[in-house]
């Protein structure tokens, strides 16, 4: 950057009428020492000899110029005042030359800065401001593809992911008021420290936008709670990968989806905040496919498995308020889910009818002969909470009907019963037995508003040493 000496300085562009109306005012300007930074034509004003290019705008960013013309005193290195604008009065008074602009109108707004132009300001940012940006920079030759050098290094889930440049980088960290540097957690299985930071890039190449970030890094923080037990998850032969489930007035905030396909795709936020988590595990953490990563099947899931709950409209408390945090608070939920397992049931108007349907499509969660194996989650549509909200049933009554519908006689649990070898031991067949732990069984209001379908999100091992349970963080800034 050139120095800037003491005195006035201007800067201006060509690209702006004010500023080419200015251009007398700024040769007389000129001619008693005032410094001329042109931020768009090194030739422009033609009549001021020793104008000052700027194209790069590197003054423009270290002035925090963000309209031209503005005209600025710098006493010992630093500013001491400026006029922003064409004010006739004020420019006159700002540099004591009485008869500045006679010939002039009295008043002219100003143009935008080209430093403030979108995608410029972050840019700048990064090649000239203290962004404390300080992961490793990996350079990519002029003719190298950067998808395919992501691919190249196995940054990927395998789909193409968008490159952490610096400046992307940079902008997704504005979407916090967290360091960067801020270390969040143990990654397992590499145990390796996650930053605000190192969860930033992995939501640029996630896709998310900066106001993605409160949640993700929630999410994050959620998947190392120990109860969680993400290094077993990853372990596990099983199906599982971390479900994402959102709660509170930041879901509608970021524009998640709760209704229609609230499960599938085509949603930004959903898509890619659920991305970003799995890619951190990945990324930061070693978590891959054939190394820690021991999924005999694994699922689509995990790739993302994101949605909010859908609050609006619903009598029944949400799923964060279960779980203890108030009505407006914004929360993540992580859950050790399976795939989708669909409930269709067109015909059932009675509650007690629907909650059978609803037993028997859980009773199979893992295996029909599997008791307290694993935790579950319900996902129940509009049209059948309908069912049960017009019959006075809260969801607390729901789940204590289920609870006893979901007591299993011992007898047709055990081994070799139904001609099945699977199954809990003989001794046991005079017992009932409870197909889910106390409070394995989690219920959320979610989806499109016609349909009678509901869904079941089976899950890993409940509970203990070798197994997760569903955890919830609250979602801050």
């Amino acid at each position: 950057m050139n120095a800037i000496k003491n005195g006035l300085v201007a800067v201006v562009k060509q690209d702006c009428e004010t500023c080419v109306m200015l251009e007398p005012v700024l040769a007389q300007l000129a001619a008693d020492g005032t410094m001329v930074y042109s931020q768009d034509n090194p030739d422009f004003p033609a009549s001021v000899p020793d104008v000052i290019d700027d194209r790069e705008l590197e003054t423009s960013f270290n002035l925090d110029i963000e309209t031209v013309p503005t005209l600025i005193r710098m006493e010992n290195g630093k500013e001491a005042g400026r006029v922003v604008g064409w004010v006739r009065d004020e420019w006159r008074n700002f540099t004591a030359i009485d008869d500045l602009g006679e010939a002039l109108p009295e008043f002219r707004p100003g143009c935008g800065s080209k430093s403030v132009e979108p995608g410029i300001a972050e840019e700048l940012a990064v090649r000239f401001g203290d962004t404390a940006i300080v992961s490793r920079r990996i350079e990519v030759a002029p003719l190298e593809d950067e998808i395919e050098a992501c691919f190249d290094r196995e940054w990927s889930d395998g789909l193409p992911v968008v490159p952490p440049t610096p400046t992307r980088v940079y902008r997704m960290l504005q979407g916090t008021t967290r360091s960067p540097d801020e270390v969040i957690g143990i990654v397992p299985p590499d145990l390796a420290p996650c930053t605000v930071e190192k969860v930033a890039i992995n939501a640029v190449m996630a896709g998310c936008k900066p106001e993605y970030m409160p949640v993700v890094l929630a999410a994050v923080e959620a998947a190392l709670i120990e109860e969680f037990c993400m290094h077993g998850l990853l372990c596990t032969t099983m199906f599982a990968g971390p479900m994402v489930v959102v709660n509170g007035p930041i879901a509608r905030k970021i524009g998640m989806n709760s209704r229609e396909n609230a499960l599938g795709q085509g949603n930004r936020a959903n898509a890619t905040i659920g991305r970003a988590l799995q890619l951190v595990i990945r990324n930061v953490g070693g978590g891959k496919p054939g190394g820690i990563d021991r999924s005999c099947m694994g699922h689509p899931g995990k790739y993302t498995f994101c949605f909010a709950e859908d609050e609006e409209g619903s009598n029944w408390e949400s799923l964060s308020v279960e779980r203890g945090f108030a009505p407006d608070a914004s929360t993540v939920t992580l859950f050790a889910g399976d795939g989708v397992q669909a409930i269709s049931d067109q015909k059932s108007r009675r509650p007690e009818s629907l909650a059978r349907t609803f037993a028997a499509c859980l009773r199979i969660v893992d295996h029909p002969k599997y008791v307290m194996a694993a935790d579950a989650f319900l996902i129940v549509s509009p049209e059948h909470e309908r069912t049960f909200i017009n019959a006075g049933w809260t969801k607390a009554r729901l789940k204590d009907e289920l609870d006893e519908l979901l007591m299993i006689p011992g007898e047709e649990l055990v081994v070799g019963a139904g001609g099945i070898d699977e199954g809990i031991p003989a001794n046991m067949a005079d017992k009932t037995l409870p197909k889910f732990r106390p409070g394995g069984l989690n219920i959320v209001r979610a989806g499109g508003g016609a349909g009678m379908f509901s869904a079941v999100i089976g899950g890993w091992a409940a509970g203990g040493e070798i197994g997760s349970i569903p955890v919830t963080k609250e979602i801050t800034t």
